[in-house]
C-alpha cells in the first residue's frame, strides 16, 4: 500500500529511532519535505553564488564596501575637515620646531575656535615672505609657521635691542619660548593690528623673516586671518623628537583686551 506524504515522514522518523544517534549511513527511506540542497560550484569546490551576491563563508561586494569603504571615508573626512599636515620650511621658528620636522595641525582654529596669543599658527605665505627666510625644503608649499603675538586691535611694540615685547603696553616675557641667546626683536617698532589681521613673530627672531620686516607689503606685515590653515598641537616627526607644542597662553595672561587697553 503506498505512502501519503505524512506517513513518510513518520517512517523516516521511526527508521531513524530504531538505527541509533547517528543516521549518518542509514539507507534513505523517505525523502525529508522541505530540505532542498544548493547546487555545489565545482569551479570553487564550495557553494555556488547566490544571486544577491554573496557566497557562503565569503565577502560580497557590499561587505567590501563597508569594511574597508566607510573607514576610509572616515579617513579622508578627518583628513579634509579636522587636522592638517605639515613639513617645517625653515629655522624661524628655532629651537621650539627644527627644520624638516613634521607637525600635526588642528584646522577647528580659527574655523570653530577663536585664535589665541601664544598660539603656533600655519598660514599661507601672505606676500613672499619665503624668499626671506633660509627655506630648509623648498617643496614645502607656501606654508608658514610662526608664534601669534598680537590680534586684532592689538598694539605689539618693542624699544628694540635688550628690549622686551609689549602687548598693549603690558611687557611679556617671552623667556619660555625664544631661542636662547635671541632678542626679543633686535630694532625697535610699533604695529598696530587692524581688523581681521593677526601680528605673528618666529621663536628664532634672529632669523624670522615675520610681521616686523613687511610693513610695505599689502597688508602692512600682518596676515590675514582668512590665511591661517591651523594651529600646531604635535609634532610627530622625527620620533625623538615627538612631542606637543605649547602655545604658553601664560605668558599673555596678563595682557588687556584692546578695548580695554585704549580706555
Amino acid at each position: 500500500m503506498a505512502l501519503n506524504e505524512s506517513d513518510e515522514r513518520d517512517q523516516y522518523t521511526i527508521d531513524v529511532a530504531n538505527h541509533g544517534v547517528d543516521p549518518s549511513d542509514m539507507p534513505v527511506t523517505a525523502e525529508v519535505v522541505g530540505v532542498v540542497d544548493e547546487p555545489v560550484d565545482p569551479a570553487v569546490g564550495g557553494r555556488a553564488a547566490k544571486s544577491d551576491g554573496h557566497t557562503d563563508g565569503g565577502f560580497s561586494w557590499r561587505d567590501t564596501l563597508i569594511w574597508c569603504g566607510i573607514p576610509i571615508l572616515i579617513v579622508l573626512l578627518i583628513r579634509i575637515l579636522l587636522v592638517g599636515f605639515y613639513e617645517i620650511p625653515s629655522r624661524s621658528m628655532e629651537s621650539t620646531i627644527e627644520p624638516g620636522d613634521r607637525v600635526v595641525t588642528s584646522k577647528l582654529t580659527p574655523r570653530v575656535f577663536d585664535l589665541r596669543r601664544g598660539d603656533v599658527v600655519v598660514f599661507h605665505d601672505p606676500a613672499d615672505w619665503l624668499s626671506g627666510e633660509q627655506s630648509g625644503n623648498p617643496l614645502a608649499g607656501d606654508y608658514l609657521i610662526k608664534r601669534l603675538i598680537g590680534l586684532p586691535g592689538d598694539t605689539v611694540e618693542c624699544e628694540g635691542a635688550g628690549q622686551p615685547i609689549t602687548v598693549n603696553g603690558v611687557a611679556i616675557d617671552e623667556s619660555a619660548y625664544l631661542k636662547e641667546g635671541v632678542d626679543p626683536s633686535a630694532f625697535p617698532f610699533s604695529v598696530k593690528v587692524t581688523a581681521g589681521h593677526v601680528f605673528v613673530m618666529g621663536d628664532n627672531r634672529a632669523n624670522s623673516s615675520d610681521s616686523r620686516y613687511h610693513q610695505d607689503d599689502g597688508d602692512h606685515g600682518l596676515v590675514p586671518i582668512s590665511d591661517v590653515v591651523g594651529v600646531g598641537l604635535v609634532r610627530y616627526w622625527p620620533l625623538d623628537r615627538m612631542s606637543t607644542l605649547d602655545a604658553h597662553h601664560e605668558v599673555f595672561e596678563n595682557v588687556p583686551d584692546a578695548s580695554s587697553a585704549s580706555k
